[in-house]
């Protein structure tokens, strides 16, 4: 499915994106489970996948209560830019190394939850007109979710399924 352009659209495939997910997850053995991904990635195993969407998650709900609430969230975190990325994928990394999968499991599927429930209680035209929340500047809140969502899950099911072959 291309990227989404509705409400109905970022539900369904933010919601097949997920499931995908989860799916391929449990249906490996436990050694492909809790292996070791092959170099190359900062992402060694699938915890860190999980634990990196979790955050992003929490990342994305916290921008939109800040913004909600007519303040400007930092955006992506506290001392960070877009370009800096990259050192803040790897601070959530070692902030997550301390977590089982299941704790990951669990925690991902609570804030899945929580960002749905968000996408649902918006209309297409909030989550899809640009420039709407002065927080997201140029684009739109569907943008952000979009980005948190099913692009995410989408990242996260390729380096799984590519790591686990």
């Amino acid at each position: 499915m291309a990227r989404p352009k509705s409400k109905s659209e970022l539900v369904s495939l933010s919601n097949k994106n997920f499931s995908d997910l989860i799916d391929q997850i449990h249906a490996l053995p436990p050694e492909k489970l809790k292996g070791e991904f092959p170099p190359g990635t900062m992402n060694r195993n699938i915890r860190d996948v999980l634990a990196h969407l979790h955050v992003w998650h929490v990342m994305m709900l916290d921008w939109y209560n800040v913004g909600m609430a007519g303040r400007k969230p930092s955006i992506p975190a506290d001392g960070y830019t877009w370009k800096t990325v990259p050192a803040l994928n790897r601070e959530i990394w070692e902030k997550s190394q301390g977590f089982s999968l299941e704790d990951c499991i669990e925690r991902i599927q609570k804030s899945h939850q929580k960002v749905s429930a968000l996408i649902e209680k918006h209309t297409d035209e909030e989550l899809f007109t640009k420039k709407l929340y002065p927080w997201t500047g140029s684009t739109s809140l569907g943008a952000y979710l979009i980005s948190a969502t099913s692009s995410h899950y989408d990242w996260g099911l390729k380096l799984i399924k590519k790591a686990t072959k």
